[in-house]
Order: C-alpha cells, then structure tokens, then sequence
C-alpha cells in the first residue's frame, strides 16, 4: 500500500478533528490525562541524558519517544487539537460548533495539567527520597531550565513575553506536523520517523510547549525553584497557550487544509472550462 497523498491525509486530519470534537468529556479528560503523563516522563528522560552527557542534542533525540508512544495510544494533547478540532468546523461538519471545539480543547488541557501535575509531584519525590535531601543533578538542571525560563522572562518584561509567545509559535508548528505524520504513513516504523523528526527540532531548538512547561514550571517550583505560580502563568503558560494556538492552526493545519482540502481550480481545469473564445485568447 503507497502513502497517501496530502489531499488524503488532509482529509484524515478533518475526520479526526471531527471525531475529537465528538468524543466524550469522560474520554478527553482520560486520553488528555494520560498523555500528560507520558510526556512528562519523556522530559524527565530527556532532561536526565543531557544532564549525563553534556550535550543538549542527546536529550532532543530522545524526548520524541513519548510523543511518539502516546501518539500510537489515541492519547491527546492539547497542542494537538490545537490544531486538528477547529478543522471540522471550518468543513461544516454536523453538530460541530465553536462551543464544541473549545470543549475540546478545554478537556484535554485539563487532562493534560491533571497528568502533568501528578507525575511532577511524584517525580519531585522520587529525586528528593521523599523530600529529604538536596537536588541531585537531575533536579538542580530542572530548576534552572525552569526559573530561566519564568522568572527570566519575567526579568525582560514584555520583551519576555514576546520571546516566549514566539518560541510557541514555532514549537507546535513541530508538534503539529509531528501529529500529521502520523496520519501520512501506513505503518508503525514510518509514523514513529515521521513523527520524530519535527519533535526532535522544537526540542533541540528549546521551543516553548504547553503541556511540557505544565509539568516542568510545577516539578521547579516543588523542588525548590525561586519563583512563584503567577510568574510561570504570566511570563510562560499563558504565552505558551497562545503561541502554540497561532503556530499549530494558523502556520500548520490551516494552510493544509486551504491548499489540500479547498484547492484553487487549476491551470488546466480553469482552460477546460473556458469557453473556445476564451481559450483562444489564451492561446494568444
């Protein structure tokens, strides 16, 4: 069997944002929740092998492990649908309406934070032996990756911000073509290196992702980090938010979808319909 085709897996990434839109609040909730949790620990695993290797490109080859196997569940994460859920609307599916797609989203950002926040307190144990002894390396780089990265935007003000808000930008445009390669190839080894490749760039590249920094900013703070919730809301959460929306709908699934699912008629198609004056004078 070929690959398919963008205008097929275009038509794929519809039938999914339709299906995400449709799916339970018991089961967003559950796939958001899930997802959390095994991106979180992809981080903790990422985070470990930079700091045992000195090289932050280790940890970039790496991380895209935990993308890939939530992926291959039918777990959900927010940056996902993000991009996929607004495409049914924009097709006019049945019942599907702006209302729904924020449920959508909602749900699954609420799962997502649930996974992310249960796995960071107990990993905050696990490098603490139950919070009685200093972070060992491990937990000092989460610290300093986390309160660079609130605290040190908050420092710039809105150039901060800024910088955050366009780091997100770019990050789920990664992510969400991540999510549509695995809708371009028909098997397991294909979707995973289809799947790698741009979650390997937003990671090498310290890009800023929603669900990632939901578990990394909280898992700072528990260890012991100097800065507070409203800092990492204000100066990276939120921003982040807002950025991945632009980049994985606007930058990545939208164009896809005008280009793939809307074509423009063309050259050809444009002559056949003409009538023969007009084509003669196109000939001309």
């Amino acid at each position: 069997m070929s690959d398919p085709k963008p205008a097929e897996f275009v038509q794929t990434m519809i039938d999914v944002g339709e299906t995400k839109v449709n799916t339970s609040s018991r089961d967003l909730l559950l796939r958001g929740t899930m997802a959390g949790v095994i991106l979180s620990l992809a981080v903790v695993v990422a985070i470990t092998t930079i700091v045992q290797t000195g090289m932050g490109v280790v940890g970039a080859l790496v991380f895209p492990v935990g993308f890939c196997i939530l992926s291959l569940m039918g777990y959900d994460l927010v940056t996902g649908v993000f991009g996929m859920a607004p495409l049914a609307k924009f097709e006019n599916r049945p019942g599907v309406t702006w209302g729904r797609v924020l449920r959508c989203w909602g749900l699954v950002g609420l799962g997502n934070l649930i996974g992310s926040l249960v796995v960071a307190f107990l990993v905050a144990l696990s490098l603490s032996n139950n919070f009685t002894i200093e972070p060992n390396a491990v937990a000092a780089k989460i610290i300093a990756v986390s309160t660079g990265r609130s605290a040190g935007f908050e420092a710039m003000g809105f150039d901060g911000w800024m910088t955050c808000f366009v780091r997100a930008v770019f990050c789920n445009l990664m992510v969400c073509l991540g999510v549509v390669g695995n809708m371009t190839a028909r098997t397991v080894a294909g979707k995973i290196l289809a799947m790698w490749l741009p979650i390997f760039i937003f990671f090498a590249l310290v890009f800023e992702h929603t669900v990632v920094n939901m578990f990394l900013f909280p898992l700072g703070i528990m260890l012991g980090a100097d800065f507070g919730i409203a800092t990492w809301l204000n100066y990276n959460l939120i921003p982040t938010i807002l950025g991945n929306i632009v980049g994985g709908l606007f930058l990545t699934t939208l164009p896809l979808y005008l280009t793939h699912a809307k074509t423009a008629p063309s050259l050809s198609a444009r002559n056949a319909e003409a009538t023969p004056a007009q084509q003669e004078v196109s000939a001309a």
